[in-house]
């Protein structure tokens, strides 16, 4: 944990209440509607049903919403589209409701449910278990093809189907409402289409990363984002009263399955005996896409946020990288917004649900085509390219696909800068100047990037920062042209730090070095611009050896004029760092430094 110096009991006091305000600041924009009653609304009616379904060994209530449009019945069937909360909301949380209501409004049946263990609905929080969530999923599936009846004995007969018991139905939903739907498919391959958004690949990463490219190692426990979920889901039973036991696992886990507690226990601990990190890394990939993609074979649209400091743009890469490899049809598209902010608004052009601008936002006509190619089964319909993103530079209203450019493959690594021992970046490694420079952390973290307190406190999040002697860094000379960065830069680096060659093979690797890289954008007046707020956490597991970093994927014009700046910072405040003083030295020589590649568009 950063503050290393503090008394344990005095770490807890200081923290408490921060992660408390990270909680309620996540939890705030999640429930800002009460629950729908059965009622007709425009072109459809909205009828809530109870399921009750077998989870994790318990028996328990999933709340739902079927959404019937007008004129579709037995001899009218129509395809549906099943989605459920992010983290922390609920079946009637403004865009959890507002997805159901807007394809309802489009002639898509509609059932749209609070995930197990929020809303009403019962269960233990399982981190979308495929075994368990996607296992309660599918009893819905089940409903929807007439196979079982809701508890009231409400049946459905109008969903098109496939088969006597296969109904044509796709999923949509964002984060926790999006790794589901991967879950989901896993286990039920009656699922015909999926558009999962700003959702993870592995949870080990999304939650302790380590951007080396040995993941065996651990990284830095990502403590706000951790601790403000964690709160989020034991405080569920007080923020939806409830008495139902299913709800309830013991006094020291009250809402989560034991194995979620136990991960964020060794995780705010900051210590990583191998026993325990073994462990940790089991259950949390356990639980993510990662493990059970091979049993995806839905056609798959990933949506991914470009301003996401949670799950960013990797997350969605590796998993569009293995489902490509196995021959499950799908395509790829960086939106703007993420969990930690840009576009959502439709003035933007960008899609917003809760505006219901399908039609008018590049990302909603490609999840329309998407649904109309696997759900309508139009086979002549054009889904679109296979890579899509978003450029913050191009206005909404330039071409035809707004501001979003397209490509048939993420770019690959193109253009090499090398780490000169001056504090240039340079283009040639014969322009490489010998020299050694050295930075050291302090007790308490240094530098700053992003914290999700700012907006529940209505004050500006502080601009990135990094205290001198804490870091190193190296910069170009003014560029002579726009350069247009589309994806994961890498770094190869290579440190002396003889303070943890002396303690990193102790059996913790707590003992290991810690560092973090990031980008700059170095404006002609001084001003600095972290891309996104994105930093790339990493635990070196060899400071005798170089060691490669995959920095988190962006999107961004550098302009002429303009300077790109990489860093090498000690510590993060946003996440866990070094045990003790670790002074750190980075030498450069034309023959071997260190050397960063970047995807280039132009």
């Amino acid at each position: 944990m950063p503050r290393r110096t503090a008394p344990r009991r005095a770490r807890s006091r200081t923290r408490a209440p921060l992660a408390l305000a990270v909680g309620a600041a996540l939890a705030a924009p999640l429930a800002l509607a009460a629950p729908a009653p059965a009622s007709a609304t425009g072109p459809f009616t909205v009828t809530p049903l109870k399921f009750t379904v077998q989870a994790g060994g318990r028996s328990c209530t999933v709340d739902a919403d079927l959404y019937r449009p007008a004129g579709v019945d037995a001899a009218h069937p129509a395809p549906a589209v099943l989605t459920t909360n992010g983290f922390g909301g609920s079946k009637s949380d403004g865009g959890t409701a507002a997805t159901g209501k807007a394809f309802a409004e489009r002639g898509y049946v509609g059932l749209v449910y609070s995930g197990l263990g929020f809303g009403k609905s019962g269960c233990l929080i399982s981190l979308d278990d495929p075994d368990i969530d996607g296992r309660a999923a599918s009893g819905l599936v089940d409903f929807l093809a007439g196979k079982r009846a809701a508890d009231d004995g409400t049946k459905v007969d109008y969903v098109t189907k496939d088969g006597a018991a296969d109904p044509r139905v796709g999923m949509i939903g964002g984060s926790y409402g999006g790794a589901i739907q991967l879950a989901t498919a896993a286990v039920d391959h009656r699922v015909d289409a999926l558009v999962p958004m700003i959702t993870w690949n592995d949870l080990s990463y999304s939650l302790d990363p380590n951007n080396a490219s040995d993941r065996s190692v651990p990284g830095a426990s990502k403590w706000q984002w951790m601790n403000g979920f964690y709160l989020i889901g034991e405080g569920q039973p007080l923020l939806e009263p409830s008495l139902d036991p299913s709800r309830i696992n013991s006094l020291t886990c009250l809402h989560f399955a034991t194995k979620a507690c136990e991960t964020i226990r060794t995780l705010n601990s900051g210590r990583y005996p191998a026993d325990k990190t073994e462990a940790l890394q089991k259950y949390a990939r356990s639980v993510s896409p990662v493990s059970y993609l091979s049993r995806v074979k839905a056609p798959t649209l990933l949506i991914q946020g470009q301003v996401d400091s949670l799950f960013n743009l990797n997350e969605a890469q590796a998993t569009y990288k293995t489902l490509k490899a196995q021959g499950t049809t799908t395509k790829m598209i960086w939106q703007s917004a993420g969990h930690s902010g840009g576009l959502t608004d439709a003035a933007s052009g960008e899609l917003s649900l809760s505006e219901g601008n399908l039609e008018n936002s590049y990302v909603g006509k490609r999840v329309l085509s998407w649904f109309d190619r696997y759900l309508h089964q139009k086979k002549g319909v054009d889904t679109g390219p296979a890579f899509a993103y978003h450029q913050d530079w191009v206005p909404a209203d330039s071409t035809p696909n707004g501001s979003y450019a397209t490509a048939a493959t993420v770019p690959a690594l193109n253009r090499k800068l090398y780490l000169s021992g001056d504090g240039k970046l340079v283009d040639h490694r014969e322009q490489v100047a010998r020299g050694s420079r050295e930075y050291r952390n302090w007790l308490i973290p240094t530098s700053h990037s992003e914290s999700s307190l700012a907006g529940l406190i209505g004050l500006p999040d502080p601009a990135p920062h990094d205290t001198k002697g804490t870091y190193l860094d190296w910069t170009t000379e003014p560029l002579t042209a726009p350069v247009d960065v589309v994806g994961s830069a890498k770094a190869t680096l290579k440190v002396v730090s003889p303070r943890t060659e002396r303690v990193q093979n102790s059996g913790d690797a707590a003992d290991k070095l810690v560092l973090f890289a990031k980008l700059y954008d170095i404006a002609p007046d001084g001003k600095k611009t972290l891309v996104h707020r994105l930093v790339a956490p990493v635990r070196v597991p060899d400071v005798t050896k170089p060691f490669t970093v995959s920095l988190p994927g962006i999107v961004h014009r550098y302009e002429a004029g303009h300077k790109l700046r990489f860093v090498v910072a000690a510590s993060d405040d946003a996440y866990g760092g070094n045990r003790g003083v670790k002074p750190v030295t980075v030498t450069s020589a034309p023959e071997d430094t260190g050397v960063i590649e970047l995807p280039v568009v132009r």
